[in-house]
């Protein structure tokens, strides 16, 4: 089914590699990376991290002081760039505050103040005063602050895919202004650093004590970071498209993808039919490449036999780390940027690109007119979604 494509009014995001789509953009033409040692926790692993810079100096505004925590402050951050807010709010004058839906992905909401609660538990058992909040300790924590924060009223809703979790916030925002339950919705989701997830992937012995390298054929693991990132939907108006999106679930193993690629596959091949586009005319796809070493011969393998050799591809989370529930949006947001400036990001990191993942993949940034990309965000437990953008509206 051929979706109505949707114009995406605004857009912004905070990561490592920068704050706003300015920083972010100047990050990519300079092949700057925002991965660092790690310095997160008290005994910090091993590894390299995409760390938001100065989150701990600043707190939420005081009428916020309910959802205060580093997972709402890196949100607050967020909207608080390239003018977000403000286009929220004249978003709300024209369609109502509860015509307007917040449909957010995240994948451990603000789980790093529950982890200080249980650090800092009294000899009576109880969390410390300051975090008896319940809201900050379950997962809705983000949509509940950020749908207060702009001062919205309609449908809100978490989506919690694992590292999907933004990307399939646009399928879901999608459906519902499609279904007339609103008439713009926010879409996006935050994930912050914590110890849940640097010790738990470590576990699984998939982090890399160095900068992950993508699709390079000596890669040996992900670089965790943390982000922000929004954008406004609107079913016209000046700026980007959404054109369509594929979702599928591998139902195969908890945190291995499909060895065939199906559910991959069926997701690219679900967003080209859903934007009505040919494989063919698709000219940058930003891989979900998180540098583990069978996710990206796999996605490699299902995007060579997909799509011509000389479509450009590459994953950028050399530059960001992976951002897990956060990695759709920010990964999204870097597409439009590709598509609007006419720069296809490399991979940032990658010295020698392993043969067994395609012709496609860019390992340099080259500069070359773009007017259709798709966006890959593959999670655990195989759960997939593809966006498709178009840098103007199709005919």
């Amino acid at each position: 089914m051929r979706l109505a494509p949707l114009n995406i009014t605004a857009y912004t995001a905070t990561c490592a590699a920068g704050a706003g789509r300015a920083a972010l953009l100047q990050a990519l033409r300079a092949r700057a990376s925002g991965l660092t040692p790690n310095d997160f926790t008290a005994t910090p692993l091993a590894t390299s991290i995409g760390r938001v810079p100065q989150l701990e100096q600043q707190p939420l505004p005081g009428e916020f002081a309910m959802w205060e925590c580093r997972n709402n402050r890196l949100a607050w951050q967020g909207l608080a760039q390239d003018g977000f807010r403000e286009r929220v709010a004249a978003a709300r004058a024209r369609y109502g505050a509860g015509r307007i839906a917040v449909v957010l992905g995240t994948s451990t909401s603000s789980i790093g103040a529950t982890e200080e609660g249980y650090r800092r538990l009294g000899s009576d058992g109880q969390y410390p005063p300051e975090l008896r909040r319940p809201i900050v300790h379950t997962p809705h924590s983000l949509g509940d602050f950020v749908q207060r924060a702009l001062g919205l009223e309609g449908v809100c809703a978490t989506v919690a895919t694992a590292c999907s979790s933004s990307a399939k916030a646009f399928a879901h925002a999608e459906r519902l202004i499609r279904m007339q339950l609103a008439d713009a919705a926010v879409v996006g989701g935050t994930d912050s650093l914590c110890g849940s997830v640097l010790y738990g992937f470590n576990s699984l012995e998939l982090t890399s004590r160095e900068p992950c390298r993508p699709f390079d054929v000596r890669r040996d693991g992900i670089s965790l970071g943390e982000a922000a990132g929004f954008a406004l939907l609107e079913r016209a108006g000046e700026g980007p498209w959404l054109l369509g999106y594929g979702e599928s679930s591998d139902a195969h193993h908890m945190s291995s993808p499909h060895p065939q690629g199906v559910g991959a596959r069926l997701a690219l091949e679900a967003a080209l039919s859903s934007a009505a586009l040919p494989a063919q005319a698709i000219d940058y796809i930003n891989l979900h490449g998180t540098a583990s070493r069978k996710n990206d011969e796999i996605e490699g393998a299902v995007v060579a036999e997909l799509f011509p050799a000389r479509t450009r591809a590459s994953s950028t989370k050399g530059w960001t780390g992976h951002t897990l529930g956060a990695a759709g949006i920010v990964e999204a947001v870097i597409t439009l940027l590709a598509l609007e400036h006419a720069l296809a990001p490399g991979t940032l990191n990658c010295r020698e690109l392993d043969p067994a993942c395609g012709p496609q993949i860019l390992r340099d940034n080259e500069e070359r007119a773009l007017e259709f990309a798709l966006s890959n965000s593959f999670g655990f437990g195989g759960s997939n979604c593809v966006l498709a953008f178009g840098r103007s509206r199709p005919h």
